[in-house]
């Protein structure tokens, strides 16, 4: 889900269906004006997903290139992964790795029905061995099996909001429950200035995955703007490929920079991390 919104759309190519929530929820498939070959997905007018019907690779918002970029990183070029997705949208990144690694097994956790249902009947079909299913995302990481997965990817919201229920220390353990050794977690977070939610959930994946970082654009890191921050967690010390990533996102259209080690401490000073308990309570 992208908060900073879509590139302007026109009222051509406008497929419209009906959200669970009512008017606010409304959803919408728009033709890019400035892509012709390009689909933004719109819940209640804000842009939750970008997909270019002719090119899966071609990525058009920031933080998911920087998790495409990660899942790049994850395995040698071309390996075939077991990837969970929570939070289906559009399925950009699911079309992404079937392109990019070919024979990759992907399982698709979508809570809201009318989004698969657009998705499945205005976009192209869906690439072999992706299956998507309509459930609670938690619930779906709580039924999965030990060691099942390379790779999790979340981007999970209802409307601006990640539900509470998959914002705890509970959560992120089901989810280093279900990965396996080596394997990776990637969060989607959207955050504003002084970014005091993200300071909470890098602190919530410290306290139970062994390697942790954080990728986001350089003026939000300095307070600048709001926007998508994304968090990786490794099961295993020393897993993710901190150097290489920065590289990576540094020579991104949008320059990004990589927190990690003690940079990522001096970030989060006193954050403690959140659990069900703090937030349901």
């Amino acid at each position: 889900m992208d908060p900073a919104g879509a590139p302007p759309a026109d009222a051509a190519g406008r497929t419209v269906a009906a959200g669970e929530g009512g008017h606010d929820d409304r959803l919408e498939l728009v033709v890019d004006p400035a892509r012709r070959t390009g689909r933004i997905l719109l819940a209640g007018g804000v842009a939750q997903s970008y997909v270019d019907i002719t090119d899966p690779r071609h990525l058009h918002f920031e933080y998911v290139r920087r998790m495409a970029t990660l899942i790049d990183l994850a395995a040698p070029t071309g390996r075939p992964l077991d990837v969970l997705h929570l939070g289906g949208g559009a399925l950009t990144l699911p079309r992404y790795v079937a392109a990019a690694r070919p024979g990759s097994t992907q399982r698709v956790v979508e809570r809201n029905p009318a989004v698969a249902a657009l998705v499945d009947r205005e976009l192209p079909a869906l690439p072999p061995r992706v299956r998507v299913e309509i459930a609670d995302a938690r619930e779906a990481v709580v039924r999965t099996p030990d060691g099942a997965y390379d790779l999790v990817l979340a981007d999970i919201y209802r409307g601006a909001r990640m539900p509470a229920h998959v914002a705890g220390v509970e959560f992120v353990a089901e989810v280093a429950r279900v990965l396996r050794p080596g394997g990776g977690y990637l969060v989607n977070v959207t955050d504003l200035p002084p970014l005091v939610f993200t300071r909470v959930q890098v602190a919530t994946l410290r306290a139970v995955l062994a390697d942790v970082c954080l990728v986001a654009d350089r003026r939000m890191l300095r307070g600048r703007r709001y926007g998508n921050v994304v968090l990786a967690g490794g099961s295993t010390p020393g897993r993710l490929p901190v150097r290489r990533l920065a590289a990576r996102v540094a020579a991104d259209r949008v320059p990004g920079a990589v927190l990690h080690g003690a940079t990522l401490d001096g970030f989060v000073g006193g954050a403690r991390p959140a659990r069900d308990a703090d937030l349901t309570g």
